[in-house]
């Protein structure tokens, strides 16, 4: 079945060696295209992106390093390969120095000339990976995993690193802001983290749009669409397709994405023919899907395809006793960012912190957590440093023993940290403000690790 084909330009002013090159490379699945002189091969190279541009050096007009320093300028992500009768080291320097990517000699020989494209095309591919790795390897902290030690965050790694090394499709439910992203990017890392992880808002893309973006379109299609281009499944090769905020995919897309999940191909705009395609679908929404289908606007048979394993992410306001923790690693990212040196928070401000409903869960603490490092004055966060529509949940005895668990974790890292930092148990009594018993009673009750010696 066919799949992305690189475009080829050929500019040579003999008949013969065009229409041989053109015809060998388009049997090989090439887009191909040929011009005769070199202002037409700029002029085509300035209406359309080519791969590969391959170019006589002794053309009528101007020459071929010509044409290579006019197309670098258009469209510098093309590879030129420049022919040369004039096979001296002197012509092959001055190419490489004005940027040709590599050069032929007259006579041709169609096995080098395909090993050279293919090589070309395999440095490219390679030079986008590093660039899309790049990008992963300077993630901040909190975008790479859950954080969290709750039973709920615990039981969720436990169930995301069985479903990890399958291909299952898989259903993420939560409210917003809970990290869906980010526990799609951890299974997808655990088992396939060499490979490409594409990400797809459903619901910030036009719906005239998105199907286009998902499964690509073919040159001619509609107006505008002067060459192939994939969508984002075939670019996701053996890697992992995201689609958060599912529930938004219009109907009609609904069907073609149920082809890809039955059939493993896509069947591009304006094509044919499908694709095979082979990345996994990770689904992630904050709505309940089973409601979506019963009035009408999720297709049944695509719900039971995505449902096959479901993680359902806790709200902050049920694991709260996780909040102590994540305060501490999202400052400390907003702290390294802002160059500035954030100890801790005040007890108070943790008490605040934890007893906050978070209706916005995760990003909401994180926003809250960057303003406080950026407008706080001291080493440690206040209650005044927060926002100011900050306030606790109502009373409620069904978050007593969380609140109360949550706050006991904080005083007993809080503890720790203090013991670490000074010489003796008396300098940390002095340094929380509470008497010698005081400090051995909390150690005690809480079960505070002390360190060696003191």
């Amino acid at each position: 079945m066919p799949s992305y084909r690189a475009a080829i330009l050929i500019c040579d002013d003999e008949p013969l060696i065009r229409d041989t090159l053109a015809e060998y490379l388009s049997s090989e699945n090439f887009q191909v295209e040929t011009v005769g002189s070199g202002e037409d091969a700029v002029r085509r190279a300035s209406e359309h992106y080519f791969d590969i541009v391959l170019c006589d050096v002794n053309l009528p007009g101007i020459d071929g390093i010509e044409v290579l320093q006019r197309i670098m300028s258009v469209n510098p992500e093309s590879f030129v390969l420049l022919i040369t009768a004039y096979g001296t080291v002197e012509s092959a320097v001055e190419a490489f120095h004005r940027g040709a990517q590599d050069y032929l000699m007259k006579p041709i020989l169609l096995d080098e000339v395909l090993n050279k494209i293919n090589r070309l095309l395999k440095v490219r591919d390679l030079s986008r990976e590093n660039q899309w790795l790049r990008r992963e390897l300077h993630r901040e902290i909190s975008s790479e995993i859950i954080i969290g030690s709750s039973p709920a965050i615990t039981q969720l790694y436990v169930i995301a690193r069985k479903v990890a090394p399958t291909r299952s499709t898989l259903l993420i439910q939560g409210e917003s802001g809970t990290g869906k992203e980010v526990l799609a990017r951890y299974i997808h890392s655990e088992a396939r983290g060499g490979e490409r992880f594409v990400a797809v808002n459903c619901a910030a893309i036009p719906h005239d749009l998105l199907e286009n973006q998902l499964f690509g379109h073919r040159k001619g299609s509609f107006t505008g669409a002067d060459r192939d281009q994939a969508g984002v499944f075939v670019h996701a090769a053996d890697g992992t397709v995201f689609l958060d905020e599912i529930a938004e995919l219009p109907l009609a897309t609904q069907a073609k994405l149920l082809r890809a999940i039955e059939q493993k191909e896509v069947l591009a705009v304006g094509a044919n023919e499908p694709v095979r395609v082979e990345a996994r679908i990770i689904a992630a929404t904050n709505k309940n899907l089973s409601v979506e289908v019963e009035n009408g606007r999720f297709r049944e048979d695509l719900y039971y395809r995505l449902n096959v394993v479901t993680l359902k992410l806790p709200s902050l306001r049920d694991r709260r006793e996780d909040i102590p923790l994540l305060v501490e690693q999202l400052l400390a990212k907003h702290a390294k960012s802002l160059g500035k040196h954030i100890a801790g928070v005040s007890h108070e401000a943790m008490q605040l912190l934890i007893a906050c409903p978070w209706k916005g869960n995760v990003r909401e603490l994180d926003n809250a957590l960057q303003r406080a490092v950026i407008l706080g004055d001291g080493p440690l966060v206040t209650p005044a440093d927060l926002p100011p529509d900050l306030a606790p949940v109502p009373d409620d005895p069904n978050l007593v023993d969380n609140l109360n668990l949550a706050i006991e974790r904080f005083e007993r890292r809080h503890l720790e940290r203090i013991l670490r930092q000074t010489a003796d148990k008396r300098e940390a009594s002095r340094r929380l403000g509470i008497g010698l018993s005081s400090l051995y009673r909390k150690i005690d009750e809480l079960n505070v690790t002390v360190p060696d010696g003191k």
